[in-house]
């Protein structure tokens, strides 16, 4: 399925499951269909499982919009004390249509608490209240794992089962075109690790092969990260430049977005430092994950970034919010951009690099491979320093699972007359 056939999918107000590879344009589609609800009278709630995702929409997480928090569970009783809550009677009251991103990461139980709750707020018995809910995600990406050490998807939610989901699997692929890369993330989306183990031994991606200087180091702990970030800005003898955040709007939320944003709260940069934006401009030209080097300040104090790709770009400060019904009730701002020279896998979600160095040899979860892997834009930038059997698998769920939304998808294709 493309977007243009996705798209049409949303508009008719079908409850939707948007899915397909990393670089697929999920996010980018959905805020297309965000744009386009605006543009109507129905209210839209952008919400995600993560923090991190909820910036890439300017949204909010699913528990902070639904006053679940970090529950898992809701009784009777709990939801009766938060409708007394005015804010979120009248905010989950006015939605008409819910986006949550990122749902890989969600618990069936917590889908199933939000479920609980709209049906009450909605004084409707209808899942979620009759809100149209649009789905998105890759179940190839990292789980929700339960205290058992099981993963559990929320297609097993009571609430799927009774959304009638409509699953759209976008088959383009907008991040690469190259053939050896989409080889390698496939046998590792089939689970066949020898067949992954063999076409990685056999590209550019050689173990242990020397990366570029300007390659970004990805680790799976933050101690890796942070100590790597911290030595290779000592190392230049030039003058720091700090740029602090600014934040506007109601505090409390406000630290949300702090925590939720890859953006740091003190930026420090030298001429020469290996930085990445983290934010789309399309118009400036960079996205979240174009790598490059300070190179010179210009007149009002902003970086100069030579990308890798030659283009230099005057970085100025941009803004992340958190909005309601068109209001914005939290608004931090910074430059887009953070140290590079090492990210973790995790924090590198939604990213597009044009080269990594990447350690693998501590991965200590099915799918962070995978995930690391596929942030990749060729074959050719990328680099393997270290890895382990468990770098190659993802979860044997959501292989079986995979081939049942391809399946879906190819259903409601049927609803256009394709």
């Amino acid at each position: 399925m493309n977007q243009e056939q996705a798209l049409e999918i949303l508009k008719r107000g079908h409850n939707v499951f948007l899915t397909g590879s990393p670089g697929a344009g999920k996010t980018f589609l959905l805020n297309k269909f965000i744009d386009y609800l605006r543009g109507t009278e129905k209210v839209v709630a952008v919400t995600a499982s993560t923090g991190i995702a909820a910036t890439h929409m300017n949204g909010v997480t699913l528990h902070s919009w639904s006053g679940l928090g970090i529950k898992e569970h809701v009784t009777d009783q709990e939801i009766r004390a938060l409708i007394k809550r005015k804010y979120l009677f009248k905010r989950i009251r006015k939605t008409n249509v819910l986006i949550i991103d990122e749902v890989s990461m969600l618990k069936p139980s917590q889908f199933d608490a939000v479920d609980k709750i709209c049906q009450y707020f909605k004084a409707s018995f209808l899942p979620f209240g009759g809100m149209q809910v649009v789905l998105s995600g890759d179940f190839f990406q990292l789980p929700p794992i339960e205290k058992s050490g099981q993963v559990h998807f929320i297609t097993e939610s009571a609430a799927w089962k009774r959304l009638d989901v409509k699953v759209c699997y976008l088959q383009e692929q907008f991040r690469h075109n190259d053939k050896k890369l989409a080889l390698l993330l496939q046998s590792i989306r089939e689970n066949n690790i020898e067949t992954s183990k063999a076409l990685l031994a056999a590209g550019s991606a050689v173990l242990g092969a020397a990366a570029p200087k300007t390659a970004t180091k990805l680790y799976t702990h933050n101690v890796d990260v942070d100590a790597i970030n911290a030595d290779e800005l000592e190392k230049i003898p030039e003058e720091e430049i700090k740029y602090e955040m600014q934040s506007y709007g109601k505090q409390e939320v406000a630290d949300v977005l702090k925590k939720s944003c890859l953006a740091p709260e003190l930026l420090v940069l030298k001429k020469g430092a290996q930085v990445m934006f983290i934010k789309n401009n399309f118009d400036e030209g960079y996205v979240n994950g174009t790598q490059g080097k300070v190179i010179d300040f210009d007149a009002m104090g902003n970086p100069i970034i030579e990308t890798l790709s030659g283009a230099k770009v005057s970085a100025s400060k941009v803004s992340w919010r958190i909005e309601e019904e068109g209001k914005v009730l939290a608004e931090i701002t910074q430059l887009p951009l953070r140290l590079a020279w090492a990210i973790t896998v995790h924090k590198s979600q939604g990213m597009n690099l044009d080269a990594a160095q990447i350690d693998l040899s501590k991965c200590f979860i099915k799918g962070m491979g995978y995930v690391a892997l596929s942030r990749l834009r060729s074959f050719e930038g990328l680099h393997v320093v270290g890895i382990n059997d468990m770098a190659f698998c993802v979860n044997e769920e959501a292989v079986d699972l995979d081939s049942q939304l391809q399946q879906g998808s190819a259903q409601t294709l049927k609803l256009l007359g394709a």
